[in-house]
């Protein structure tokens, strides 16, 4: 068993904190601030921009699993601070970087997102997320560091709330029997990332040095159109299917000056307004984990909903 180093505990590392922690692994979690003792799980506190602390606390680690990420508003001010500090650790501990990734880099494309299209993204956050890896695929090519990056499409699923577009805006309103609106049409087939098939394949590449030195998409589901998956989470949870309707464009360019969240997603508005699919090929044929079934996850989802809201 081995030592792995969380930096960050939204969503994706809390998910691979505890996986790892019941897999037998020593789990070390990174934060700005104290938490809680979890059964497996250490707690550490500091800023993970110094690198020479994130050095003394991941010392000895296979691997530190770079799971923190500014606010979306944030972005192009507070990764490269955060990355630089993370790079250097892995340079310094010998410690496989192990960075969860998500698909804006590409841009908008043509048919379905496969690992060797180019990072042709233009905006800044797409500009940004490809700059991520381009600097740690240099370090590792040069032999410096040990890297790899898994992209997964949009989460959700248990512990996936506020920043999912099938979780806070989305399930607690048709467990309520209300209308939902979406962004962009509701009837284009879009991939949905489940989030512990994310803890999976981090937690798997982080061990699997086949998988160093490039990128991988995250087993996912086939796509299916937003209105579908509230459509069958409706059905899952055993109430009546609500209205889905699109957000109209001039709502949501009024929405977007009074929230940073809506103002920040004009940029990768293609994702949402064309079919958005991503094929996840490559790493199903090569590593041990593949989507969980998608009954699975939508029971999960709405099981994990309805204690939520009950509590």
């Amino acid at each position: 068993m081995s030592l792995h180093v969380i930096v960050g505990y939204g969503p994706a590392g809390a998910a691979t904190a505890r996986l790892l922690a019941e897999q037998g692994h020593a789990v070390r979690v990174v934060t700005r601030s104290n938490r809680p003792a979890e059964p497996g799980i250490e707690h550490v506190a500091l800023d993970a921009t110094d690198s020479g602390r994130l050095s003394e606390v991941a010392h000895g680690a296979a691997a530190i699993h770079s799971c923190a990420a500014p606010p979306l508003p944030r972005w192009t001010t507070g990764w490269p601070p955060l990355h630089a500090s993370l790079l250097a650790t892995a340079e310094t501990t010998g410690a496989v970087l192990v960075m969860p990734g998500n698909l804006y880099g590409y841009g908008p494309v043509d048919g379905p997102l496969t690992e060797d299209l180019p990072l042709a993204a233009t905006g800044p956050k797409g500009r940004l997320r490809a700059s991520l890896w381009e600097q740690a695929r240099t370090l590792h090519e040069a032999g410096r560091i040990r890297a790899v990056e898994v992209r997964a499409s949009d989460f959700f699923g248990p512990g996936v709330t506020d920043g999912g577009h099938l979780a806070g805006r989305v399930v607690p309103r048709l467990l309520a029997g209300k209308p939902v609106s979406v962004l962009g049409d509701p009837d284009a087939p879009h991939s949905w990332t489940y989030l512990p098939d994310v803890a999976r394949a981090l937690a798997e590449v982080a061990a699997d040095e086949r998988a160093w030195g490039r990128a991988w998409h995250i087993p996912t589901a086939p796509a299916l159109p937003i209105r579908r998956m509230i459509d069958l989470l409706a059905t899952e949870a055993g109430v009546s299917p609500v209205p889905v309707r699109r957000l109209h464009p001039t709502v949501f360019a009024l929405a977007a000056l009074a929230t940073p969240l809506l103002r920040e997603l004009r940029e990768v508005r293609h994702q949402f307004d064309a079919p958005f699919t991503v094929d996840t090929t490559a790493y199903e044929t090569t590593f041990t984990t593949h989507p969980t079934p998608l009954t699975t996850q939508l029971r999960t989802t709405t099981a994990w909903w309805r204690a939520r809201l009950s509590n």
